[in-house]
């Protein structure tokens, strides 16, 4: 099929998207009319932003996320089943990375669609690169469990993997839970483990410091407040 599925990746914050996103990602979507996206009213902003104004209301939009049935899926799949362009928005960072929208990707593969993915910002990569551990062998877990004694498991598991293979573990979690998770990492992992936290990527407050857990611990761990952040560790 000759029509495309264009991945677009969304700045990590309130930043201008010119600030992190190249120009000419927007010119070649500049025709599109079929958008798949995790909440209709923020991508309808996005794209305000970023040269629709003036014609939002007519272009169409599907909803893809947590929620979705896979009816929801193949629905959305329809305008390139129908040899439309589409292009699937991330609400932050790159689509389909700790983001839905992989089983839309998956649908195109399957279909001989030509998938496309644009440039911007990957909180996770940038994170990587700026922490000073290992950026040949790592992993990342998505997010820990949310019960304190499971959390504790899951980070002593990481760490012991990160000791056998010298491979950087990278995980998220929500930004209201992330104080507690950096609490139980200090708390579990040996004094000479190094952690690494990285929160409000590319935004003027970005913060982001790598630490052995004993410094840490004499330092005092940096008050998070909600702010999204990724967490690193290599022991």
């Amino acid at each position: 099929m000759n029509c495309r599925l264009y991945l677009l990746p969304a700045p990590l914050g309130d930043n201008p998207p010119e600030e992190v996103i190249p120009g000419d990602v927007f010119r070649r979507i500049a025709s599109v009319e079929h958008f798949a996206v995790e909440d209709v009213r923020s991508a309808r902003r996005y794209l305000s932003r970023i040269g629709f104004r003036g014609r939002i209301d007519s272009l169409s939009f599907y909803e893809v996320n947590e929620h979705s049935s896979h009816e929801d899926i193949e629905n959305a799949f329809r305008p390139l089943l129908s040899g439309s362009d589409m292009v699937l928005v991330s609400e932050a960072g790159l689509p389909a990375v700790a983001d839905p929208g992989a089983s839309l990707v998956a649908m195109a593969h399957n279909a001989g669609i030509e998938v496309v993915p644009l440039s911007g910002p990957s909180s996770l990569m940038m994170a990587l690169m700026s922490s000073g551990m290992n950026g040949q062998c790592f992993a990342f877990s998505g997010y820990v469990p949310v019960k304190p004694d499971a959390r504790k498991r899951r980070i002593r598991e990481l760490e012991m993997r990160s000791r056998k293979y010298s491979e950087t573990e990278i995980v998220i979690e929500t930004p209201y839970r992330g104080d507690s998770l950096l609490k139980d990492i200090l708390e579990v992992c040996d004094p000479s483990t190094r952690v690494c936290v990285a929160a409000d990527i590319t935004l003027p407050d970005q913060f982001i410091r790598t630490m052995t857990v004993a410094q840490w611990r004499r330092a005092g761990a940096v008050p998070l407040a909600r702010r999204p952040a990724v967490f690193l560790i290599y022991a």
